[in-house]
């Protein structure tokens, strides 16, 4: 009986999200803030159910209730318990559950946010309303995670073993947080249209008001998207982290949209421009965010990441996507003749700055967009299929983040209004001049030399030099006492510190990606015992292999030792293949040395054989110089948001438009 109470919990879930958008719709409409009030709780409401029947969910999985086909699909008695839970998200069904979790808790939570004008808040309230109630439906009618198997199978079909980790444990969540936090954004600017403010004087507040969500989301989805990185990094053992698959590409188009929603909505706050373009902004990363779930659902896609979806489902979501984006976008051109923020501003100026970060990181997310949509669009149309790669986004994407890197830290050194260029300039030369040292230095350091990776190296160099020296001038170092500069220090808001991390973290980010990239080391060998492969500066010698049994799998193990040609500096490593009896599949392992700043990464291949008859292995070793930076860098700008976050003016409700400085 549980599993059916779960089942009616998101029947219950699916009620109160259209009530929700029924009252707070009525109480807006007439102005009743008794109407409203009551959507709001049945928000609230809606984000219990949708809990309570994950809980349920995560329940069967635990106890291996294989009644549920869910279940029965995507576990197994011998599983770890770690695996069981999370295989709970691991489906199509699940992971929808997990949408909709998400969605009604910061439905939830908005209808708990204060400071928010009555009208702009039910109708927030009503949007976000609607939103849940579409994707509940579409997981009550077509995608029901608690449908019943009859006959009851005697053991599960178990999850793909390349989910079966740590990291995709805590991966998808964050995601989905940060995929679907964006929803508030999208329905705070949906909310604005609909009440039609043309006072210049509403925008800043508005700004204030929407600017934490996104913070909150961007943040997450900045941890889930390294985190997923970081898994296929390690898991999928063909040495890379990023690969341009088009279900990676989902994820990065909403953090683009959603880093320059950032970005303008802090022009908005301040100045009250740029209404338009924040406004669209919050559009478009929500519909990025459903463009990535129907992307991933739909079977369009073959890819580790997707979930094998039948076409029907994926017409489904394409008509929510199109219902959704299409109402809103629409609403924005018959509202855009009257979103004229004030704040009249010269194109030297900290806004000028900001506008074109803005410009090049929509442009970025559009071309994205354009190398994971093309080929589908062309396979459709003619049926003729084209591979858009690493290659194509090296020339079109890259070029435009330079230049939205090279203008970042500017930007903190031009007065709003009106900047001096050349006093920008003289501020930054030291930042400027360190920068193109550590460029030479690159070039010194690596080989072989490549000018494009020097370059890249300075650009990173010059993210996190120009981000201290804006912080420099902020405390007014060496223009008097130190004692009077470390006070100054010390009264930096948390929102400063936060955008400091948050820009020093990408430089991070950029040194390590320029530096793996460029300087990769690869090299194979089919080694038998006491066989060595080198690659750059280390040797691995395969020492001993071994048959090991694990929890729900037998491995073939190799133990290794990583060191230099000399000997010196030596460890021990283990890398596996692993067989898993209930899926028939085979996994790798990656043996990983981690070395400062770098990586010694090892794959063990198949058994074969030397021409004397003597056992073999396949050994793949990859050298990845500044690795640690690439996961690094992310972790710090996830850092830096919680911290902006925390920052007591966006937690508290907005008063008088903030005064520029």
């Amino acid at each position: 009986m549980i599993v059916e109470f779960g089942a009616f919990a998101l029947i219950l879930a699916m009620s109160l999200s259209a009530l929700q958008l029924g009252l707070s719709a009525a109480g807006r409409i007439r102005r009743s803030p008794v109407l409203a009030s009551a959507g709001q709780g049945a928000a609230l409401a809606a984000a219990v159910a949708v809990v309570l029947a994950y809980a349920v969910l995560i329940s069967a999985f635990a106890q291996s209730d294989f009644s549920v086909a869910n279940v029965a699909a995507n576990s197994h008695t011998d599983k770890p318990m770690l695996y069981k839970v999370a295989a709970a998200w691991g489906s199509h069904e699940g992971s929808l559950l997990l949408w909709c979790l998400v969605m009604t808790v910061f439905g939830g939570a908005l209808a708990r946010a204060r400071g928010l004008p009555f009208g702009l808040k039910a109708s927030a309230v009503a949007v976000q309303g609607a939103l849940s109630t579409l994707f509940l439906a579409f997981a009550v009618f077509t995608s029901n995670p608690f449908a019943r198997l009859d006959p009851v199978p005697f053991q599960g079909a178990s999850l793909n073993p390349l989910l079966q980790d740590p990291a995709l444990a805590i991966h998808p969540p964050l995601l989905y947080a940060g995929y679907v936090g964006f929803s508030v954004t999208f329905s705070l600017a949906v909310a604005a249209l609909i009440e039609g403010r043309a006072q210049s004087s509403f925008w800043p507040a508005w700004g204030r008001w929407m600017r934490p969500w996104a913070l909150a989301s961007w943040g997450l989805l900045t941890i889930g998207i390294t985190l997923g990185a970081f898994w296929a990094y390690y898991e999928l053992g063909w040495g890379g982290w990023w690969f341009w698959d088009p279900v990676e590409n989902a994820s990065f188009m909403p953090w683009l949209a959603g880093t320059a929603l950032l970005h303008s909505a802090v022009v908005t706050e301040r100045r009250g421009a740029l209404a338009g373009w924040t406004v669209f902004l919050a559009l478009l990363t929500f519909t990025f965010s459903m463009l990535g779930a129907f992307l991933v659902r739909s079977g369009v896609l073959t890819s580790v990441h997707a979930f094998a979806v039948d076409p029907e489902r994926g017409l489904m979501l394409l008509a929510i996507l199109g219902l959704t984006a299409g109402l809103a976008f629409a609403l924005f051109a018959w509202r855009a003749p009257t979103l004229k923020g004030g704040g009249v501003f010269a194109p030297v100026s900290r806004e000028g700055a900001l506008v074109l970060n803005v410009l090049f990181l929509t442009a970025a997310a559009a071309t994205v967009l354009l190398g994971t949509l093309y080929p589908l669009i062309l396979e459709a149309a003619s049926g003729a299929t084209i591979s858009v790669g690493p290659p194509w986004f090296a020339i079109t994407f890259t070029p435009l983040m330079i230049v939205a890197f090279l203008i970042l830290p500017a930007g903190p050194m031009l007065a709003w209004k009106r900047g001096d260029v050349r006093g920008a300039m003289q501020r930054l030369a030291l930042a400027a001049g360190l920068a193109l040292v550590a460029g030479l230095a690159g070039w010194a350091m690596f080989e072989p030399k490549q000018v494009l990776s020097a370059v890249g190296i300075a650009v990173g160099a010059w993210l996190i030099l120009g981000t201290l020296t804006e912080i420099a001038e902020r405390v007014r170092l060496f223009r008097g006492p130190l004692g009077t500069s470390a006070r100054r220090l010390r009264k930096l808001s948390l929102g400063t510190w936060g955008m400091t991390l948050a820009h020093a973290g990408l430089g991070v980010f950029v040194l390590g990606a320029v530096v793996e990239t460029g300087y990769r080391v690869e090299a194979a060998e089919v080694v038998a015992l006491g066989g060595e492969v080198t690659a750059g500066p280390w040797v691995v010698r395969l020492n001993q292999v071994e048959v090991v049994e694990g929890p729900n799998y037998l491995a073939e193990q190799g133990r290794l030792t990583v060191a230099r040609p000399d000997g010196a500096a030596a460890r021990a490593i283990v890398a596996e293949r692993r067989f898993f009896p209930a899926g028939g599949q085979t996994t790798t392992e990656v043996g990983l040395d981690f070395r400062g700043l770098d990586d010694v990464y090892v794959v063990m291949g198949e058994r074969r054989a030397t021409p004397a008859g003597e056992p073999a292995w396949t050994v793949r070793v990859w050298w990845n110089p500044w690795a640690r930076l690439i996961f690094l860098g992310p972790a710090i700008m996830g850092l830096g948001a919680l911290l902006s976050l925390l920052d007591r003016r966006l937690r508290v409700g907005v008063g008088a438009r903030p005064k520029a400085t």
